[in-house]
C-alpha cells in the first residue's frame, strides 16, 4: 500500500493538507507503554510551520490528540490512531494551481497517475502530510530508548555552500536545538540562518543536507539482500518530500579511497568487537555491526519560488505562474525531527524483525 510503511511495527498515515486534519494509524506497537499525547507533542513542536523567522510563516499548533490504542495511559497492542486537526489552512491562496502545474511540484504527475489532485496546498505531496511520520515516529523512539538503549539524533550538516563538520560520537540534542536551523556549529549556525534570510527576502528557496545519527545500535539488526539496514533507510528517507540523495558512512566520497584506505579493521577489547574506523557508518553486508549508524539526507531547494516562471495548465498550453502562499525557505530546520522520526521506524522495525527471527 502506497500509503503504509514498515512491516512489524507498520503505520499508515492519512489526510490532505488543507483537509479537515492529517494523522496516522499505528499497527504492531507491542502492549504495556507508558504513552500519553505528552510524549509526542515535542516532536511535533520542532517539526511544526510558524515556528521561527526563517520556517513558514502558516500558523498551526499541531496539538495531537490519541484517538485509540491507548487506555490507562498504556499501550493496548492494538492500533494507535492519532490525529491533528488543521487550523489555519488558506486554501485561496492556490486557486491559480487549480489549473496549472506548479514546476518541480508534483501536480502534473499526480494528476498523470490519478486523473485528479487536491491541489489546495498540494494535498498528499505537501510536507504536512509527516505530521504522521513524526508522530510516530515519537512512538518508535520512546520504544527504541526505553527498551533498547537506543538514541536517534538528526541536525542540519549543511546549507548550499555552507558545511559544518559533525562528530556523530559527540554530538548532543542540546547542541542541536541551541538555534533555530538546528546546526551543532553554533559560528557555522549564524552563516546558515542569515543566508536562509537573504535567499527568503528574494524570494528564492535553498537546500542542504540533514546527518542521521543512531547511537547504541546492537550488532545484528538488519537483513542481508532486499532488506539491509541501509537500504531501509535509504527507503525511508528518500520517501520524504523534498529528499534528492542519501549516503551512508562515507557515502559518495568512497570512491577517492583505496581498500587499504576505505576498510574498518576489527579489533577485541574486554571481549567486545569494534572497529577502529568506522567508513562503513556503521552497517555491514546490511546488518548493523554496533557502531555509530551514520548517514546524510540531501534536500532540494524548495519549488515554491516568488519569481514568474514557465510552465502548463491542464490543457497543456503554455504559460506561466509565480508563486503564492506561505512557504519554507529552506525545508532543512524542519526536516531534522522528520528525518529522526523516519530513521526511529526503521529501526524499531528491525529490532522487532530480529527478535521474531533470532530471538
Amino acid at each position: 500500500m502506497a500509503n503504509t510503511f514498515g512491516h512489524l511495527f507498520r503505520i499508515s498515515t492519512w489526510g490532505e493538507s488543507h483537509g479537515g486534519g492529517v494523522g496516522v494509524v499505528i499497527d504492531g506497537c507491542p502492549p504495556g507503554l507508558l504513552l500519553s499525547e505528552a510524549d509526542i507533542q515535542p516532536d511535533l513542536d520542532r517539526r511544526r510551520p510558524g515556528q521561527s523567522k526563517i520556517t513558514t510563516p502558516r500558523k498551526e499548533s499541531d496539538t495531537v490528540r490519541i484517538c485509540s490504542g491507548v487506555s490507562e495511559g498504556k499501550t493496548l497492542g492494538t492500533p494507535i490512531c492519532m490525529l491533528v486537526n488543521n487550523e489555519d489552512a488558506r486554501s485561496e491562496a492556490y486557486s491559480e494551481m487549480a489549473t496549472k502545474f506548479r514546476p518541480s511540484h508534483a501536480d502534473f504527475t499526480y494528476q498523470a497517475k490519478f486523473g485528479i489532485r487536491a491541489w489546495a496546498g498540494g494535498g498528499r505531496s505537501s510536507a504536512r502530510e509527516t505530521i504522521g511520520r513524526v508522530a510516530a515516529g515519537a512512538v518508535a523512539r520512546k520504544l527504541l530508548r526505553e527498551r533498547h538503549h537506543v538514541e536517534v539524533l538528526a541536525c542540519v550538516s549543511q546549507v548550499q555552500n555552507i558545511t559544518c563538520l559533525i562528530n556523530p560520537e559527540t554530538v548532543s540534542s542540546k547542541d542541536i536545538e541551541d538555534n533555530i536551523v538546528r546546526c551543532p556549529d553554533p559560528r557555522k549556525a549564524v552563516e546558515m540562518i542569515r543566508l536562509i534570510e537573504e535567499v527568503r527576502n528574494e524570494g528564492d528557496t535553498v537546500g542542504g543536507i540533514v546527518t542521521g545519527i543512531l547511537r547504541g545500535v546492537p550488532a545484528g539488526w538488519g537483513d542481508p539482500v532486499f532488506d539491509r539496514l541501509e537500504a531501509d533507510l535509504a527507503k525511508a528517507m528518500l520517501s520524504l518530500p523534498a529528499s534528492k540523495g542519501f549516503d551512508i558512512g562515507s557515502g559518495f566520497d568512497c570512491v577517492k579511497l583505496r581498500g587499504t584506505e576505505h576498510n574498518d579493521p576489527f579489533r577485541s577489547t574486554d571481549g567486545r568487537v569494534h572497529t577502529t574506523s568506522n567508513r562503513s557508518g556503521g552497517v555491514q553486508g546490511g546488518i548493523s555491526n554496533g557502531e555509530t549508524i551514520s548517514f546524510r539526507v540531501a534536500f532540494k531547494p524548495v519549488a515554491t519560488i516568488m519569481h514568474e516562471q514557465d510552465t502548463v495548465d491542464a490543457e497543456f498550453r503554455n504559460t506561466t505562474i509565480k508563486g503564492r502562499g506561505r512557504h519554507d525557505p529552506c525545508v532543512l530546520p524542519r526536516a531534522v525531527p522528520i528525518v529522526e522520526a523516519m530513521a526511529a521506524l526503521v529501526l524499531i522495525d528491525h529490532a522487532m524483525r530480529h527478535k521474531a527471527q533470532c530471538g
